[in-house]
């Protein structure tokens, strides 16, 4: 029987040259000299901190070009509340989403029922969700459907088998 499976993932080695190239950006941009801004990338997170919040907005749009430079899906990109740091300077921790969390697994078994396909299943594997159909063409509708619904979630689709 047909299957393959979804999963949600982020290339990190891409994620961390944009971030690096988002350094070297900054360091060297008029617009940034003197507001001691930085970037800091942690394993699932990434910190933003600026002088002040329109600098902070200034350097999330220059992380946000790179990572659209590097072809890193911005939907893996959550950004967290502006917060006050110390000295009046602000900052802003977004996370990178990686895995398909469950209520995203149900939401996409949802959609894939909704449709109506006879021979078509779904079941959630941990962090992925893995489809079955009796026929490949069926599959490859469900693929077709999932790209055009936004989850608000990066989709991959892999280890396709017949």
């Amino acid at each position: 029987m047909p299957t393959f499976d979804v999963t949600s993932e982020l290339d990190m080695q891409e994620v961390k040259n944009a971030v690096d190239q988002a350094q070297r950006e900054i360091v060297n941009r008029f617009d940034f000299k003197g507001t001691d801004s930085l970037i800091e990338l942690g394993e699932h997170t990434i910190t933003l901190e600026s002088a002040s919040e329109d600098r902070l907005n200034a350097l999330r749009q220059v992380v946000e070009e790179k990572f659209v430079k590097r072809k890193v899906s911005l939907k893996g990109l959550d950004h967290g509340p502006v917060t006050d740091a110390s000295g009046g300077r602000a900052r802003q921790v977004s996370t990178l989403a990686a895995g398909i969390s469950s209520d995203k697994a149900k939401e996409l078994n949802k959609h894939i029922k909704a449709m109506g396909m006879k021979g078509v299943s779904s079941s959630t594997q941990g962090e992925q969700l893995r489809v079955q159909a009796k026929k490949r063409d069926a599959l490859q509708e469900v693929i077709a459907s999932l790209r055009e619904k936004d989850f608000g979630i990066p989709l991959q689709f892999g280890n396709f088998r017949d």
